[in-house]
């Protein structure tokens, strides 16, 4: 396999950096910039950033261009990826349920004046998407969801609750799960809903999680009502609908570059924190483990080409994206438990520590990494698809 880019690939590339190095607020990366301290400033610049992408005409980069998109393969995309990681360029996180799981899942399934209301705005960061899936007794088993959508005229009417919902508090839209056959069981007579988070009945209470923030909410439908036009997909049979959306959350190509960057920050740690009369890095035990994050760095990159190879060919992801998501996961829980042993207690309480600011990015990292094997489906999950949809084996 060669994986050096052909000339128009290079050119692609070097399009990007240079865009990014133009573009890119003033002081990015220094002491100099302010970055945003409250959540809801994250948030407005992270819109406004994503309305530069989409004026330079990165947004949506695999959208098809009647949509708003660019058009780009699926080598292009992780280009793209790769690059805007190693720039580290603003983590558009809070968006992502809107440009990485909505626009995708709409594109496949949504109508067309669905498409037509929702896609662009997307891309120009103007609405703030949030998953409606997970319910305190149907997280990675979703298909045993007790929210009810009744069908009453032309309306459904959501009573239920969900949780785990990220960004809930700052969304003006939710894709949404419903039972709207009250009378199936499991994948059957499920319903895939667009509601406006402003509608009558919706109440949210924002989770505190371990790293401080509160991402993640509870949010509780008392009777909302949705017009029958926000169904994507057909009534009782959204299951196929909610497959697109969790093999595309799953499935993504990009993580490598985002734990390549990390895994550079940790070398750099260890070579400048003292162990003994030299540094960690001297340390045996130490570069034994720093080797193994190489390799599995290794393994992640090729993993994920062939998972995009597999996209490119047959244009949707597939049981692949599980192996993809199991092994990044969990080896971002190896980086972060690595640079923990390099630290020692200190990096738990950075408090007053010269390193403090150090200590403090690898201690939320250390506890953030926690969230990967859980959501978009728990390891245990991911390796039950691999088994029964890749490796063909019977249920047990």
């Amino acid at each position: 396999m060669d994986l050096r880019d052909s000339p128009q690939e290079a050119r692609f590339r070097e399009e990007i950096r240079g865009w990014l190095r133009e573009h890119l607020p003033e002081g990015w990366g220094t002491p100099a910039f302010h970055a945003p301290e409250s959540a809801e400033e994250r948030v407005a610049f992270g819109r406004a950033w994503q309305r530069q992408l989409h004026s330079g005409g990165w947004a949506g980069l695999s959208w098809p261009r009647e949509f708003g998109g660019r058009g780009a393969g699926v080598i292009e995309a992780m280009i793209y990826g790769e690059e805007y990681a190693r720039a580290r360029a603003p983590d558009l996180i809070h968006l992502s349920v809107g440009t990485a799981l909505v626009g995708p899942t709409l594109i496949q399934h949504g109508t067309a004046a669905q498409k037509a209301r929702f896609l662009e705005p997307i891309l120009r960061g103007e609405e703030v998407w949030c998953q409606g899936f997970s319910e305190p007794g149907a997280g990675s088993d979703l298909a045993s969801l007790r929210t009810r959508g009744d069908v009453e005229g032309k309306e459904i009417v959501l009573t239920g609750q969900k949780i785990w919902t990220s960004f809930a508090q700052y969304a003006q839209w939710c894709i949404l799960v419903a039972r709207t056959d009250p009378d199936s069981r499991r994948h059957r007579g499920l319903s895939f809903v667009l509601v406006d988070m402003t509608s009558p009945g919706i109440s949210i209470r924002p989770l505190v999680e371990m790293t401080g923030q509160a991402w993640f909410n509870e949010v509780f439908f008392d009777r909302v009502r949705v017009p029958l036009e926000n169904v994507v997909g057909e009534l009782d049979r959204g299951w196929d609908v909610v497959r697109t959306t969790l093999d595309v959350e799953r499935g993504s190509a990009s993580a490598y570059e985002g734990l390549r960057v990390q895994f550079q920050r940790l070398v750099q740690l260890a070579r400048r924190t003292p162990r003994g009369e030299g540094t960690a890095a001297e340390d045996p035990v130490i570069r034994q483990q720093l080797a193994q994050h190489e390799s599995e760095l290794m393994i992640l990159r090729m993993t994920g080409y062939r998972n995009a190879s597999r996209l490119a060919r047959q244009g949707q992801p597939g049981p692949e994206g599980s192996i993809l998501k199991i092994f990044w996961s969990e080896l971002a829980q190896r980086i972060q438990d690595t640079a923990l042993e390099i630290l020692g207690p200190p990096g738990l309480v950075p408090a007053g520590d010269p390193a403090a600011v150090e200590h403090g990015f690898w201690q939320h990292e250390l506890l953030w990494a926690r969230a990967g094997t859980i959501y978009a489906g728990t390891s245990e999950i991911q390796r039950n698809i691999v088994a029964q949809r890749a490796l063909r084996l019977p249920r047990g």
